[in-house]
């Protein structure tokens, strides 16, 4: 195997944080290139995806996102890769849902048995949500009460769960995303409806593109990687891997092999240039790296599980400070009228040049959030 197809982990991890446009941001606006290169950002807290987005495109501000999302479109926010809320580059929206109604076929029991309704009662459930969207925006107490009212009162209950189990497959059939916010509500709206040009991905492709939108992003990846962050079984990973290797080129990773798209040129050494970097929660680049402790070493580990979301959900539910793309420290923010807070928590000592950065960083956000930033240095409790 040449040198070109051999990779040491730090190799991986610098060729993951480049693709992930964390060492060099994406020029003024190019919001949908990244959203869709980084295979969506998720949107559990709107706000974290936000961020998440915006610290990948040079001189990104929390307004301009939110207007590429609600005004023009460019973006969207619904159900995306593991059912889980995102948001994706609008344009992409078919090719996902297509790749969740395939994901769906795959689970070892329908969606509709976890709600104990019959597969009759999901079709009228979910034929009844794109009823009552059609050429509507409804928060969710306003569709629930619509489609009760459509297709009898037992739909009412498993419509107003915050959760979204029927939500999500309205979403895979295109007939659900979310709409601009009522204050403090959400609201829906038909997918194929708000984005313009709406045209339906069969699952099969939709599945396999994901597939290689995944290794395009993340890779080298083993069936194993793509099983974790699309929540199949390995055994279903790796059938689908056997099925396009067509598609993909098998390189050596610290020992093991793993896979590229093929035809992927790659430097045979990518050094990494010193950086540091403040993400959000549920960020793409830690969601997307596999195996974790590739990024996350072990006293970072023990420190998080002791903190927040991490005690249950590791390094990817809390912010977290990148230091040449190793999760070096956690940090959180406090934003006041005039101003941001940022603290943040360092698992060992920067270096002056990574301390210089560490401010550099600050101004990034203090432009995003239109506030003068404030960095404080200390444990977070």
């Amino acid at each position: 195997m040449s040198e070109s197809n051999v990779y040491s982990w730090d190799r991986v991890c610098a060729r993951r944080f480049a693709r992930s446009f964390l060492e060099t941001p994406a020029p003024p606006e190019e919001w949908v290139a990244v959203a869709s290169a980084v295979c969506g950002l998720q949107a559990q807290i709107l706000t974290a995806a936000e961020l998440a987005l915006g610290i990948r495109v040079r001189g990104a501000t929390a307004d301009a996102v939110r207007t590429a999302l609600w005004s023009d479109r460019l973006l969207v926010k619904t159900y995306g890769p593991r059912t889980t809320l995102h948001v994706l580059a609008a344009d992409d929206a078919p090719l996902w849902m297509a790749a969740l109604r395939a994901r769906e076929a795959l689970m070892a029991e329908p969606w509709h048995t976890r709600l104990k309704l019959t597969a009759g009662q999901a079709e009228t459930l979910v034929e009844g949500i794109a009823a009552a969207l059609d050429g509507r925006n409804l928060t969710r107490e306003e569709l629930a009460g619509e489609v009760a009212g459509r297709v009898g009162s037992w739909a009412r209950e498993p419509l107003a769960s915050t959760w979204g189990e029927c939500l999500a497959p309205a979403a895979a059939r295109g007939w659900l995303c979310f709409g601009p916010s009522q204050g403090s509500k959400a609201t829906f709206v038909r997918a194929d409806q708000w984005i313009a040009g709406w045209r339906p991905v069969d699952p099969e492709p939709g599945l396999r593109e994901a597939l290689l939108r995944f290794a395009a992003a993340y890779g080298p990846i083993t069936a194993n990687d793509f099983a974790k962050w699309f929540w199949i079984t390995p055994a279903q990973a790796q059938a689908l891997i056997d099925t396009n290797a067509d598609a993909l080129m098998r390189v050596s990773v610290a020992g093991g092999y793993a896979w590229l798209p093929a035809g992927s040129i790659e430097p045979a050494s990518q050094q990494q240039r010193e950086s540091v970097r403040l993400v959000p929660q549920y960020d793409c680049y830690v969601l997307g790296s596999h195996p974790r402790e590739s990024i996350v070493p072990g006293e970072a580990r023990q420190r998080i599980a002791t903190h927040g979301r991490g005690r249950f959900e590791g390094a990817v539910g809390l912010p977290v400070l990148l230091v040449n793309g190793i999760v070096s420290g956690i940090w959180e923010r406090r934003e006041r009228a005039a101003e941001v807070v940022l603290r943040v928590e360092t698992f060992a000592q920067l270096t002056v040049a990574q301390r210089d950065l560490l401010d550099v960083e600050a101004e990034r956000l203090s432009e995003f959030f239109g506030k003068r930033a404030v960095l404080r240095l200390g444990r977070l409790t």
